[in-house]
């Protein structure tokens, strides 16, 4: 029997999670709107986000298929869905639903953009949201996503507290099976579905001192703290302390830090399928 979405998503679903999801919108705003101008999107097309948690991209969908297209976001988490649906109250062409990305329920063929941002990286089941974006594209129609890969995370001058957060990260993130790394297997991935067309970008964000983003690894650790201590990984004498070691350092403008590599993969369902 498939597990419920809320027990496989790798972070938490605490209001501290909410607002992590909700900065994440503006910091990776820049690269979505890139996404959008290769794809095209024109007005009075459909789009559907899913996994949008409290907005996701929805706010550039409703912009691009307006007046008369329709957008559609899908969250599992309840929070999440009641917090999309109070920020898109104004955009008449959003509804917000709660579902499951891997069998969200919405009909076949139905979208001419199937969009899925930092959310097959938390599952340990990302194929089966893969062939449900497919599921739901129309034949001809965008299947895109943007997920990162944090093989390549750089903190410089390295410090020991960083080095320590990173290890029960790790470990706390990928508990369920979840894959750190997926951003590199995710081209792989959409032409073994059988997809065409597929195109690969690649973002290396370094963000400077004062940048959201850049303590995007400590914020995650936060949101994974109830995770990180149930599994004895750290207890909170010391996550306190790696934290506030970690945010000092990232404080210095001297410091370099890139906490992931972006890789946004586009590619079209094809028009026999």
């Amino acid at each position: 029997m498939s597990c419920d979405a809320t027990q496989l998503y790798a972070l938490g679903a605490d209001e501290e999670e909410t607002a992590r999801l909700r900065r994440q919108s503006e910091e990776l705003r820049p690269e979505a709107e890139a996404l959008l101008a290769r794809i095209g999107l024109r007005p009075g097309q459909s789009a559907v986000d899913l996994g949008c948690g409290p907005s996701g991209i929805l706010g550039l969908l409703a912009a691009a298929v307006s007046p008369s297209g329709t957008v559609v976001g899908v969250d599992a988490n309840a929070a999440h869905v009641a917090a999309a649906r109070q920020a898109t109250a104004s955009l008449r062409n959003v509804s917000v639903l709660a579902g499951d990305a891997r069998h969200t329920g919405l009909p076949d063929d139905a979208f001419d953009l199937v969009h899925a941002r930092t959310l097959l990286v938390t599952i340990p089941s990302p194929a089966e949201v893969i062939t449900e974006m497919i599921r739901i594209a129309r034949p001809g129609g965008w299947i895109a996503c943007q997920e990162p890969d944090a093989g390549h995370a750089v903190c410089y001058p390295p410090l020991p507290e960083w080095d320590r957060l990173t290890e029960v990260f790790r470990v706390g993130f990928t508990r369920s099976g979840a894959d750190l790394l997926l951003g590199r297997r995710l081209p792989a991935m959409l032409w073994q579905a059988g997809l065409d067309d597929v195109e690969v970008t690649v973002h290396s964000g370094c963000y400077p001192a004062g940048h959201s983003r850049r303590t995007v690894i400590p914020d995650l650790v936060r949101s994974l703290r109830p995770v990180i201590l149930d599994l004895g990984l750290a207890d909170d004498r010391e996550l306190t302390r790696i934290d506030r070691a970690v945010r000092e350092h990232l404080a210095d403008p001297r410091v370099l830090m890139m906490p992931h590599l972006l890789v946004t993969a586009v590619a079209r369902r094809p028009r026999d399928r």
